[in-house]
This record gives C-alpha cells, structure tokens and sequence, in this order.
C-alpha cells in the first residue's frame, strides 16, 4: 500500500521539519496552504523552499488546495464542520480538481508530505484532503521535534 505523509510545523523549527521529512524518506513537499507565508521564521515559502531543496527534497505549492479565509477562520475558531463544509467547496472548484490530480500523480510516483500549519493533522484540512484523494493509501502524519 502507497504512503501519504502529512507534517505540520506549528511548535516546530523550520531544520526540525526538515529533520523529520528526511527521516521519513520524504522526497516531495506539497505545500498545500492556500497563503505560503507564515509570522513563523523559515516557513514562508521561498525560505521553506530553499531550505528543503538544499536537504535534497522537492517542493511544490499546491494554492487551491490550500483552505479559504473563511476556512481558516473556522479553523482558528475549532469549527471543525464548518472548515469540512467550506473545504468541501473549495475542493468542486476546477483549479482545486486539476490540483487533486496533479498532487495525486505525484504520490503515485513520490513519497509526498501534505504540509500545513496546525501540528495536530485532525484538526486540519490535511486529513480532509486526505479522506477525499488518498482512500487507498496509508497516511503517516509526521511530528517535527518542538
């Protein structure tokens, strides 16, 4: 059975992360934030980017698979059913499909980690993307050391 990994760098250290994604082999990041900034120094795209190809990892950013303002705001609030129900949407829409598509290939080929923000994969749209393109796959939710 195919692995997807899922990593989350809230608590964590932008060479932890890269740590833990070594660790597990990982050789594509897919950034899926919807924003790839972060007040956390080195997570901002262009920094994480650099940092993760330089440890030999790949990195793509993922925009529409990322969660809406709206989503996030449910997400800071722990709406839980309202992040699921907007993500919902935003998955329909048709740069999200091509999206999915693409980030699916790629996992056919690579071992992928879905990156986001919240630590906990449960309480993030990571798991929902999860449930809806990765059924049939294994998912492994890393934990950078804090």
């Amino acid at each position: 059975m195919a692995t997807i990994f899922t990593i989350g760098y809230e608590q964590a250290t932008q060479p932890s992360l890269v740590e833990a994604l070594q660790h597990a082999k990982v050789d594509m990041l897919a950034d899926i934030r919807y924003l790839p900034l972060s007040r956390r120094p080195g997570f901002s795209k262009s920094s994480l980017k650099a940092a993760v190809e330089e440890a030999g990892i790949d990195y793509r950013h993922f925009r529409h698979l990322g969660t809406p303002a709206d989503g996030r705001a449910a997400a800071r609030r722990g709406d839980h059913a309202s992040l699921a129900r907007i993500y919902s949407g935003q998955l329909e829409l048709p740069e999200a499909m091509a999206q999915m598509g693409e980030l699916r290939a790629l996992a056919a080929d690579h071992r992928v980690a879905m990156l986001c923000y919240e630590r906990n994969a449960a309480e993030c749209h990571r798991a929902l993307l999860y449930d809806v393109l990765f059924p049939d796959f294994e998912r492994t939710d890393l934990l950078p050391k804090q």
